[in-house]
């Protein structure tokens, strides 16, 4: 398997575990300015993750 895609992976993984982190904080959330920022950042980062994860995967030509 080739680097790229093996890294690609895991930012893929990292990405959606950051979407899932954001829904729990947007969940259970108490209205706090600080809670908002904090749930604005992960999904922000976990969106960036998830994209560039799936870009890696999908462009990186499998040569075994």
């Amino acid at each position: 398997m080739n680097l790229k895609r093996i890294f690609g992976a895991i930012l893929t993984v990292l990405g959606i575990a950051g979407l899932l982190y954001t829904a729990y904080l947007a969940v259970n959330s108490s209205e706090s300015n600080q809670t908002l920022k904090t749930t604005i950042i992960y999904g922000v980062l976990g969106l960036v993750f998830f994209i560039a994860g799936i870009g890696l995967v999908r462009t990186t030509k499998d040569e075994s």
